[in-house]
């Protein structure tokens, strides 16, 4: 499946949003089925700051543990962002 960041805003920046965030798609978007592949979209997001994605992109590592692509993207937040969570 694709998950499109996009669909929780343009701009992820909060430790509490991205919490709330990965609770919603973990309840209604994520699949059941830990064993599907996801591929994590970045298209159309401005600004991803590392304290919303280490709420949601650490627990969705752990969770679908090497089921998840993390898509390349020009987005310079987004990659200085993904270095920073993926170094831990």
């Amino acid at each position: 499946m694709r998950l499109e960041l996009k669909k929780f805003g343009t701009v992820l920046t909060s430790r509490p949003s991205g919490k709330e965030a990965y609770l919603a798609a973990k309840a209604y978007s994520l699949p059941k089925d830990r064993t599907e592949k996801i591929e994590v979209d970045f298209d159309g997001v401005e600004v991803l700051a590392p304290s919303w994605a280490d709420e949601f992109i650490t627990p969705l590592l752990v969770d679908f543990a090497g089921k998840v692509t993390l898509l390349s993207s020009s987005n310079a937040s987004v990659k200085a962002t993904l270095e920073i969570i993926l170094k831990k």
